[in-house]
C-alpha cells in the first residue's frame, strides 16, 4: 500500500506518530526475518510438557492429571448439563463433522475431510503451505486466509461436546482428541497459517479448554492426551505473549482476544512456569483495552454488531473465569460491558432477535453454544443479563443454553426489555421505534476508523423483517469487486455524489479522508419524531438527510445543494421477495404482507431495480461470511 503525503499525514494525525513508526518497523523487522529470529519455530518434542512446569509438579502422564484434577484452575462446569433439551438438529452437525462435513462461518459447509486438510481454501481449493514460518505467509497469497483459519478456530468443539452432553456417545470425545492430535502433527509450532494471527491461535485455546475441560471423565481423555494438549496450550499463551502489541496496535478485538487467552491460561493452568505473569498480563491489557473500545454509550470501536457480539462473548468468558478463580476483574469492566450489552438490546428487532447487518461482518460466533441462527444476537444478550444483572430478557428458548454452558442457573423471574429510542452520541446510531417497525441511523462523529463508508446508512424493520437492508461484507479478499466490496458507500442505503464514496479507500480495511456526521435536530411527541442528520464527506456538496415517522409510516428526505451541478444516486438495499414495481411506488410481497414504498425527486429522474447484479456489488447481500444471497437494489 503506497500513501500520498497527505494521506501519511492523515495517518499521523489519527493515530500518533507513535504508532505509525511501530507499524512500519513491524513491517521491517518482519521483512527482515527479525520476527522469525524472535519466534524460533521447533519441534513438539523439544519442548514437551515437562518444560512449561513449574518445579515440584509432576510431568509424567499419569501423575500430571491426577495433579491437575485437585489442582486445576476452575472452569465453567464441574459436570456437563444434564438438562438441555433434545437438538436433532446439533446430531446432525455433529455426526457431519466425524464424515468430514465442517460448518464454516455458521452458514456455509464444506467436505474437508476428517482430520480436515488444515491449509485447504475450500473455496479455491488453494493450499497454504505449512512449512515456513508465519512471517514468511501472506494474509492474500492464497485467497482469503480466513478461509484456511476457519477448522482451526476449532468450532468443531463446541458441538461435540454439546452433542455428548445429550447422548454420551464416545465417538465424539474420539473425534475431538483426533482432531487435536491430528492438528500437532500438522502444524508445528511457529510455521505454517494457523500460526499467523494471535487472535487465532487466542479462538482454538479458548475450544481446547472447553474439551479437555468437557470430555474430561471420558475414557478417550487419556494421560499422554491430557499432556500433550496442556503443553499445547502453553505454546499457544507464548506465541500470542511475544505478538501482542502487535495485537494492541490494531486498536480492534485483536488485542482484547489475546488479553483473554492469556488470563484464562493464567487461571486454569495455575502449574505453568508463566502462569501468574500470564494471568496479570492478560488482566491489564483487559482493562485497558475494554476501558478504550467500548465508548461511554456502550457502542463498541469497530462500528460492527458482529464484532460487538465478539466481544462480548470475550468479556462474559473472563468474567465468569475471574469470578470462579476469585480473581474478579474490576467494577470499572463490569461497568463497560453492562454497557455494551445495554447498547446491543437496544439494536435489536423484539420480532427475530436479529440486530443490523452493520459494519464488517466475518461469521465470527466464538461461542456456538444454542442452536439459534447466526443472526439471532438473543443468546449473547441472554446470557450478558443472566451474568450482569441476574436476570432474564426472554422466556424460555433456545438461546438459554449458553447460560448453562457457562455455569449459570437461569434467573428464575423473566424482565422482558424495554426497547426504546436510542441516541448514541460517541458511537454515532440513533433508533426510532414505533409499535411494530423501527429503524436505525447511522451518523457519527468518527473517532477511531470505520470499517466502511456508510454514514447516513438507514436500517428500516417491519414486523421482523428488514425491509431497508444492510449489505453486509461477503469476502475480505477475493477477486473484485468482492474483494470488500461491500465497504462502498453505494451499496448502502445512502446517497452518493459523482459515484464516488464518502471517503477514500486506501486499503482493504483502510479508509482516510473520514466523513464526519452531525446531528441537527432530533424531536419527538407523542405519535411524530423527527431527524434531521447531515455528513461532510462530499463538501462542497451539502447534504442533509431527515427521517420523520408519524406511526408505522417513515418519511426519508434527503436535500443536496451544490454551486453546480452533479449526479446524485440515491439507493435502497431490499429483502429479495416478489414485488411490483408501479412507477414511483414498489411493493414488496414479505411474509407479513405487502410493503410500499415510494420514491419521489423534486427533479424528472431515472430510475432502476435489480436483483443479483453478475457484473458488479449490487443486489446482494452476505447475512454471513463467504455467503452471498440475491437482494433487490432500486
Amino acid at each position: 500500500m503506497s500513501l500520498s503525503v497527505k494521506h501519511a499525514a492523515q495517518l499521523i494525525r489519527r493515530f500518533g506518530i507513535g504508532w505509525v513508526a511501530y507499524r512500519a518497523s513491524y513491517a521491517l523487522r518482519m521483512r527482515l526475518g527479525l520476527l522469525e529470529r524472535h519466534a524460533k519455530p521447533y519441534a513438539w518434542a523439544d519442548r514437551p510438557l515437562s518444560s512449561w512446569l513449574k518445579a515440584g509438579v509432576p510431568s509424567d502422564p499419569a501423575a500430571y492429571q491426577q495433579w491437575r484434577a485437585t489442582h486445576g484452575g476452575r472452569f465453567f462446569f464441574e459436570r456437563l448439563p444434564d438438562d438441555l433439551p433434545p437438538s436433532p438438529t446439533l446430531i446432525k452437525q455433529a455426526e457431519a463433522i466425524l464424515a468430514g462435513r465442517f460448518p464454516f462461518f455458521e452458514r456455509l459447509t464444506f467436505e474437508v475431510g476428517f482430520p480436515p486438510d488444515w491449509h485447504v481454501n475450500p473455496m479455491s481449493g488453494s493450499h497454504i503451505p505449512a512449512d515456513r514460518h508465519w512471517s514468511r505467509i501472506s494474509d492474500f497469497g492464497a485467497g482469503d486466509i480466513k478461509l484456511v483459519w476457519e477448522t482451526s478456530r476449532f468450532g468443531a468443539a463446541y458441538r461435540l461436546l454439546r452433542a455428548y452432553a445429550r447422548q454420551a456417545d464416545e465417538r465424539y470425545p474420539a473425534a475431538f482428541w483426533t482432531l487435536v492430535e491430528d492438528w500437532a502433527e500438522h502444524n508445528p509450532p511457529q510455521q505454517g497459517p494457523q500460526w499467523k494471527s494471535g487472535q487465532e491461535l487466542a479462538f482454538r485455546l479458548m475450544a481446547w479448554c472447553f474439551g479437555l475441560y468437557g470430555f474430561a471423565e471420558s475414557p478417550q481423555t487419556t494421560p499422554t492426551r491430557v499432556a500433550q494438549l496442556t503443553a499445547m496450550i502453553a505454546a499457544h499463551a507464548e506465541r500470542i505473549e511475544q505478538d501482542i502489541e502487535y495485537a494492541r496496535s490494531q486498536k480492534n478485538n485483536h488485542a482484547i482476544s489475546e488479553a483473554l487467552a492469556l488470563w484464562t491460561v493464567g487461571l486454569l493452568f495455575p502449574e505453568f512456569q508463566r502462569a501468574a505473569r500470564w494471568r496479570e498480563q492478560g488482566r491489564r491489557i483487559l482493562e485497558a483495552e475494554v476501558a478504550r473500545q467500548v465508548y461511554d454509550d456502550g457502542a463498541y470501536v469497530q462500528h460492527s454488531m458482529t464484532y460487538h457480539r465478539l466481544m462480548l462473548h470475550d468479556c462474559l468468558w473472563a468474567l465468569r473465569l475471574g469470578e470462579l478463580n476469585d480473581q474478579r476483574l474490576s467494577e470499572a469492566f463490569y461497568d463497560r460491558v453492562r454497557r455494551a450489552a445495554d447498547f446491543l438490546l437496544q439494536m435489536i428487532d423484539p420480532v427475530s432477535g436479529q440486530v443490523p447487518n452493520y459494519g464488517s461482518n466475518d461469521g465470527a460466533l466464538i461461542l456456538p453454544l444454542n442452536d439459534c441462527d447466526f443472526a439471532d444476537f438473543r443468546p449473547v444478550l441472554q446470557a450478558s443479563y443472566g451474568l450482569l444483572q441476574q436476570r432474564r430478557l426472554f422466556l424460555a428458548g433456545p438461546w438459554d443454553e449458553d447460560l448453562a454452558w457457562l455455569g449459570l442457573p437461569p434467573p428464575p423471574e423473566v424482565d422482558p426489555p424495554l426497547l426504546a429510542d436510542l441516541h448514541a452520541k460517541v458511537g454515532g446510531y440513533l433508533t426510532l421505534r414505533a409499535a411494530h417497525s423501527w429503524m436505525m441511523l447511522r451518523c457519527a462523529t468518527l473517532r477511531d476508523r470505520p470499517s466502511q463508508a456508510d454514514q447516513l446508512h438507514v436500517d428500516l424493520w417491519w414486523r421482523g423483517i428488514n425491509i431497508a437492508v444492510d449489505a453486509g461484507t461477503y469476502l475480505y479478499n477475493g477477486e473484485p469487486p468482492w474483494n470488500n466490496g461491500l465497504a462502498t458507500t453505494a451499496v448502502h442505503n445512502t446517497v452518493t455524489v459523482e459515484g464516488q464514496d464518502q471517503m477514500t479507500r486506501v486499503g482493504v480495511f483502510l479508509w482516510l479522508d473520514w466523513a464526519q456526521g452531525r446531528v441537527h435536530s432530533n424531536q419527538q411527541s407523542e405519535h411524530l419524531r423527527y431527524l434531521e442528520v447531515s455528513h461532510d464527506g462530499y463538501q462542497p456538496v451539502s447534504y442533509r438527510r431527515a427521517v420523520l415517522q408519524i406511526d408505522e409510516s417513515w418519511l426519508v428526505l434527503d436535500v443536496l445543494h451544490a454551486p453546480r451541478e452533479h449526479p446524485y444516486r440515491l439507493h435502497w438495499l431490499l429483502p429479495d421477495v416478489p414485488y411490483q414495481l408501479e412507477g414511483q411506488r414498489l411493493t414488496l410481497d414479505t411474509a407479513a404482507g405487502p410493503y410500499s414504498i415510494q420514491c419521489v425527486a423534486s427533479e424528472a429522474a431515472e430510475q432502476d431495480l435489480l436483483r443479483a447484479d453478475a457484473t458488479s456489488q449490487r443486489g446482494w447481500q452476505a447475512r454471513s461470511y463467504a455467503q452471498k444471497t440475491p437482494a433487490l437494489s432500486w
